[in-house]
C-alpha cells in the first residue's frame, strides 16, 4: 500500500493540474471578453450630443462592426480603448449623430459640378458673361447647359429672355435651368430646333411664357413646358451619370451629410449606385425614389421594396410625384391669384391620374412623397393622401404606419396645417427656401399669405415631425446653411423683411432633430440610425464648432471636420 506521503504527493498533483485547466479556462474566457468588448474605432474627448433623451451629452464613442458598442465617459470607453484599432482624439470637437438631408437631388448636384454653374450670380449682366465664357469653350454647334441662376438676387428682379441670350450665343443652342429646376431660359437657336413657336400650345401643366408686345415666346419655359426644349439636349454618356453619383456624393461627404433620401430617380439610377456600392467607391447612405405615376413607378409597386442593401446603404421605397410647379417661377398652386401675376400656378396631375397608384402603393407598404409648394397644391395632395388611407384601412396594408410625405409644404393655408399630424403626413421642409424666398415671396404672396409660408412652428406644435433638407442643386446643399436658416430664420446677411414671422424659427435642439432623428422616422430607420445609442448604425459629423451654442452668424462659419459612416471615417478635413 501507498504511503499517505506519497498519496498526498499525487492529490496536490492533480490538484495542481485542475487548477491550472480553471485559471486557463479563466483566462479564455477573459480573453474572449476582452476581443468582443475591443472596438474598430475609438473617439473620446468630444463634444458629444447624442440626440438620445436618455443620455443627451457624452464624452466618448466606440464603434464596433459599424455599430455604436459604448456611448459614455472618457473612463468609461478605456475598457474597448486598448486593442481598438484606431483611437481619435477629437480635442473638444463637436459630434452630432450623422446627418440626413431628407430631400436631395444627388445626380442634379453633380451634374451641376460638371456643367455650367450659374449659382451666385448677382446680375443679368454676370450671368450672361459666364454663358459667353462657356460658349467659347463648346464645339461649333454644341448645345450649352446649365444651371442654378436666381433672377430674384439681380436688379432688376426679372426672369432672362432668350433675346439676352442670343447676344451671348447667337449659333449654340442654349438651355439653363432656374436653380429651383422648374423653370428653364432658352435662346431663339433652342427654341428653333424645337419647333416651338408662337403657336405652339401650353402643355397639360406647363407654360409657354409669352412677351405681352407681340405674343412670341419670350425664352421662358416653366415646368413641363421645358420637355418642349430639353429632349433636344443630347443624352448625357453612362460615364458622365456615374460621375455626376461620384462627384455628388463627394460634395455631400465632405459637407457631413452621412445619408441624402434622393427626391426622385429611375431604375437606371438605381443600378448605378448598386454598382457603385459593390465596387466600393459610394460610401454615402441613399434612400432612393422613383419618379412617378408611371411604368417606374408601377414597377417599384410590383416588385416590392429594396430595403437596406450595402449595410444599409441603399433603400428604394418610395414614389415621389410633383403635384406642381415652385414659387419662384409662378408655377406653384395657389387658391388665391398671385399677387403680382395674373395666374394661380399650375397643377400637374389630376385625380384619376394619382388615386390608383397611391391606392395600390398604400396596400403594397410603398411610401409617396409629393412635391407641393403652394397651399392649393398642399389641400389638393391632402385631400387625395386622406382618400386613400379611407380606401385602405390599416388591417389591409402591408405596413400599418404608411408615414406618407409632403415635400417642400412651403405654403399652406391656416386650415390645412393641423391635417398632417391628424393623417400623420410628414412634412418635409427645406429651411434654406425661407431665406433665399423672403426676398421674393412677399411680392409672390402678399403680405396675408406669408402667415402660412415655411411654417415649422406652427406644424411642430400641432404634433408634426419635420424632415429637413435643402433641395440641392435648388439651393447649395450646405447643412449649416440649413441649420442657420431654421433657427434665424433671416438671410445670410441678418435680414429677413417684414411679415415675415420670426416665431417660426426653430430652436436649436429642433433644428438638430431635423436634420437627424426625424429623417430617419421619415425613413422608417429610428430604430436604425438618427441618435448615438448602442446598436444603431455609427454615422457620425463633427464639426469645428458648438453649433448648439454660438452666435447665429458664426454657424455660417461653422465646417466639417470629419464624417464617419458605418464606423468608416470617409472624410477628415485637413488641420
Amino acid at each position: 500500500m501507498e504511503s499517505r506521503i506519497m498519496i498526498k504527493i499525487k492529490l496536490r498533483k492533480v490538484f495542481r493540474r485542475i487548477t491550472f485547466a480553471f485559471a486557463s479556462a479563466a483566462l479564455l474566457i477573459r480573453s474572449v471578453a476582452v476581443w468582443a468588448q475591443s472596438a474598430d474605432l475609438v473617439l473620446k474627448n468630444g463634444n458629444v450630443y447624442t440626440v438620445n433623451e436618455r443620455q443627451p451629452r457624452v464624452e466618448a464613442i466606440a464603434i464596433k462592426d459599424g455599430k455604436f458598442l459604448f456611448v459614455g465617459s472618457n473612463a468609461g470607453v478605456r475598457v474597448h480603448e486598448g486593442a481598438a484599432r484606431r483611437v481619435i482624439n477629437l480635442r473638444g470637437r463637436t459630434v452630432l449623430p450623422g446627418l440626413t438631408d431628407s430631400h436631395y437631388h444627388l445626380g442634379g448636384v453633380g451634374d451641376r459640378e460638371m456643367t455650367l454653374n450659374l449659382e451666385d450670380t448677382t446680375s443679368l449682366e454676370e450671368f450672361l458673361t459666364k454663358v459667353e465664357q462657356r460658349v467659347k469653350q463648346a464645339k461649333p454647334g454644341e448645345w450649352v447647359a446649365g444651371r442654378g441662376w436666381i433672377e430674384t438676387f439681380w436688379k432688376p428682379q426679372a426672369f432672362p429672355t432668350r433675346w439676352d441670350l442670343d447676344k451671348s450665343s447667337p449659333n449654340h443652342p442654349v438651355f439653363l435651368w432656374r436653380a429651383d429646376g422648374h423653370g428653364a431660359v432658352a435662346n431663339s437657336l433652342a427654341f428653333k430646333i424645337a419647333h416651338v413657336t408662337k403657336d405652339t400650345p401650353n402643355p397639360s401643366g406647363g407654360e409657354i411664357m409669352k412677351d405681352k408686345t407681340n405674343g412670341e415666346p419670350n425664352g421662358m419655359l416653366i415646368d413641363r413646358a421645358q420637355g418642349l426644349v430639353s429632349r433636344y439636349i443630347p443624352p448625357s454618356t453612362e460615364a458622365n451619370r456615374e460621375q455626376a453619383l461620384l462627384l455628388g456624393a463627394k460634395r455631400s461627404v465632405e459637407l457631413g451629410w452621412t445619408q441624402i433620401q434622393n427626391a426622385g430617380g429611375s431604375f437606371a439610377e438605381v443600378e448605378r449606385l448598386k454598382k457603385l456600392y459593390s465596387e466600393g467607391r459610394m460610401k454615402l447612405r441613399v434612400y432612393q425614389a422613383i419618379g412617378g405615376p408611371g411604368s417606374e413607378a408601377q414597377r417599384l409597386i410590383n416588385e416590392g421594396a429594396t430595403l437596406g442593401t450595402f449595410d444599409q446603404r441603399l433603400t428604394v421605397r418610395v414614389i415621389k410625384v410633383s403635384i406642381d410647379g415652385a414659387l419662384g417661377s409662378k408655377g406653384a398652386a395657389l387658391l388665391e391669384p398671385y399677387a403680382d401675376h395674373d395666374s394661380s400656378g399650375l397643377l400637374m396631375h389630376k385625380e384619376e391620374d394619382l388615386m390608383p397608384m397611391f391606392v395600390e402603393a398604400l396596400r403594397k407598404g410603398i411610401q409617396i412623397e409629393t412635391h407641393a409648394i403652394g397651399d392649393r397644391a398642399n389641400r389638393v395632395i391632402l385631400d387625395l393622401y386622406e382618400k386613400a388611407f379611407r380606401a385602405v384601412p390599416p388591417k389591409e396594408r402591408e405596413v400599418k404606419d404608411p408615414r406618407w410625405r409632403v415635400e417642400h409644404a412651403q405654403v399652406i393655408n391656416a386650415s390645412d396645417i393641423p391635417r398632417f399630424a391628424k393623417l400623420g403626413v410628414i412634412p418635409s421642409m427645406q429651411p434654406s427656401h425661407a431665406i433665399s424666398d423672403l426676398h421674393f415671396a412677399p411680392s409672390r404672396l402678399g403680405i396675408k399669405r406669408l402667415e402660412g409660408a415655411y411654417a415649422w412652428q406652427s406644424l411642430l406644435k400641432q404634433g408634426s415631425v419635420i424632415a429637413g433638407g435643402s433641395d440641392a442643386p435648388v439651393e447649395r446643399g450646405e447643412p449649416m446653411i440649413e441649420f442657420y436658416a431654421a433657427v434665424a430664420r433671416k438671410d445670410q446677411r441678418g435680414f429677413f423683411g417684414d411679415g415675415w414671422h420670426p416665431e417660426q424659427a426653430v430652436t436649436r435642439e429642433q433644428a438638430l432633430k431635423m436634420f437627424t432623428i426625424w429623417p430617419a422616422h421619415a425613413a422608417f430607420e429610428e430604430n436604425l440610425r438618427g441618435s448615438i445609442e448602442p446598436g444603431k448604425l455609427a454615422d457620425l459629423t463633427v464639426l469645428s464648432a458648438d453649433i448648439m451654442k454660438i452666435a447665429e452668424p458664426d454657424i455660417l462659419k461653422t465646417r466639417c471636420i470629419m464624417t464617419v459612416i458605418h464606423g468608416e471615417v470617409v472624410f477628415a478635413a485637413r488641420d
